[in-house]
């Protein structure tokens, strides 16, 4: 019988189907969400994985026998999903495994308007309600069973984001999107429609076996046909979704990633103009140019924890426009606070298309230091490694110590953060300098504490 530590994560339900997680499970799943939500109506959708359809409806079969009225939206982005659960106002359930190989599936849950629904703020308590009812004589139906309805809302959810970013007067662009056989095959087509673009479209089958390569952009390798792509043909701009869509990577006309901190930069300062003096969240490994960025621009700047569930409770507390990670998930609050990388690839496209240099000008004025990228390291004590480096850097004259999230150690020429997987053995690392020679020392003196 699987432990369900081992699929309820920090805010969702994830682990391998069928070995760690089936049908039957998901319809316990259902029964509490609907219980612990106290939902009367919810709505539900998922991506193009095999076994999703039928983890999906299981979920609504649950939540019915509860007495909750399931709208099911069917093949979705995530951030679909969480539209429908703004536009619509109920809890939802998005049956995906984001990037991660075809063996696996989980669930994204929310709350009504799309708030998060993490480990403390509802998650154990569904976990601990499937663990009772899975080990006794399972839930009571209710008294009055809900229905299970479809609805399509893909035409609608495109309207909401074109209502939100105005791309008619732009220039015309050519646009490379690689969709990794994942439901940006789906959803691009219909945002794009009529839009002054020429679109190419890399691998927009949907296929949950990611024939081609794993839809996860974050790795160097799943982006390599994007760059040739875009470089074949002189496109203006390459974007890369994850496997759930929710997630947006960009390359520029020479087939260069641009850096999601860039970005966040950019999109930042658009919507700043849009709301003068706004609040931005930033996760604690974004870029300098972050923080910067959205001062030069009026704004205020407030650094959170890396995640989902801390950068929309910030966005929450603090009335925040925007919010940023490195990993390429952006928050709107126009979005009920949700992550939405279409609507950042939008705005993309209005800024580059709004002026006439190439993309790698225009992120030139966001994107102004040195860089590692996250470096990971299999450590057997996490803890005695981070405080090894915190004996290290402590007390150094000119040298800052935070522990927001993990470790960061910073100075006037640059700074890293060190922090622990919450699901492996791992320890990371990002660095940024000023220079790249900095970022190399800085790294390899770092490494060889965490390595030694």
């Amino acid at each position: 019988m699987t432990d369900l530590s081992q699929i309820v994560k920090a805010y969702d339900v994830r682990g391998v189907v069928p070995d760690q997680w089936d049908e039957p499970l998901a319809e316990l799943f259902g029964a509490a969400f609907a219980q612990v939500t106290g939902a009367t109506a919810i709505v539900t959708g998922h991506d193009m994985r095999p076994s999703s359809p039928g983890l999906s409806r299981a979920f609504a079969r649950g939540a019915a026998a509860r007495g909750a009225d399931v709208t099911e939206i069917g093949l979705c982005s995530t951030d679909q999903l969480y539209y429908a659960s703004g536009a619509l106002d109920l809890p939802g359930a998005m049956f995906t495994a984001s990037h991660n190989p075809a063996q696996y599936n989980g669930i994204k849950m929310c709350r009504a308007g799309a708030a998060p629904v993490g480990q403390d703020t509802g998650l154990a308590e569904i976990r601990a309600l499937v663990e009772q009812w899975r080990d006794g004589d399972g839930p009571e139906p209710a008294a009055a069973p809900g229905t299970v309805t479809q609805r399509d809302v893909l035409a609608d959810y495109a309207a909401h984001l074109r209502r939100l970013v105005d791309l008619s007067g732009i220039r015309r662009l050519k646009v490379v999107v690689d969709a990794g056989n994942g439901m940006g095959g789906h959803t691009v087509p219909t945002v794009f429609e009529g839009l002054p673009i020429d679109l190419d479209a890399l691998y927009f089958e949907l296929d949950g076996t990611f024939p081609n390569h794993e839809a996860n952009p974050l790795d160097p390798a799943n982006i390599v046909d994007l760059q040739a792509r875009v470089r074949e043909v002189g496109a203006d701009i390459g974007l890369a979704f994850d496997g759930d869509a929710d997630r947006c990577f960009v390359v520029d006309g020479s087939g260069d990633p641009v850096s999601p901190s860039a970005i966040t930069a950019l999109v930042a300062a658009r919507e700043l103009a849009k709301h003068p003096g706004g609040t931005v969240i930033h996760n604690c490994i974004t870029s300098w140019s972050v923080p910067e960025v959205v001062k030069e621009n009026g704004g205020t700047p407030v650094r959170t924890r890396v995640g989902h569930s801390f950068i929309k409770g910030e966005m929450a507390r603090t009335g925040a426009i925007f919010g940023g990670e490195h990993s390429a998930h952006y928050y709107f609050r126009d979005f009920w606070n949700a992550d939405t990388g279409m609507l950042a690839a939008l705005h993309v496209l209005a800024a580059l298309g709004g002026q006439e240099g190439p993309l790698s000008e225009l992120v030139a004025q966001y994107d102004r230091y040195a860089a590692s990228g996250e470096i990971n390291s299999t450590v057997d004590d996490q803890t005695g490694r981070l405080a090894a480096v915190r004996t290290a850097y402590e007390g150094r004259p000119g040298t800052g110590l935070d522990e927001l999230d993990g470790l960061t150690v910073s100075t006037a020429d640059w700074w890293f953060n060190l922090r622990p997987s919450n699901t492996e053995p791992l320890l990371r690392l990002n660095v940024e300098a000023r220079d790249q020679e900095t970022v190399e020392r800085v790294r390899d003196e770092v490494l060889e504490i965490v390595r030694g």
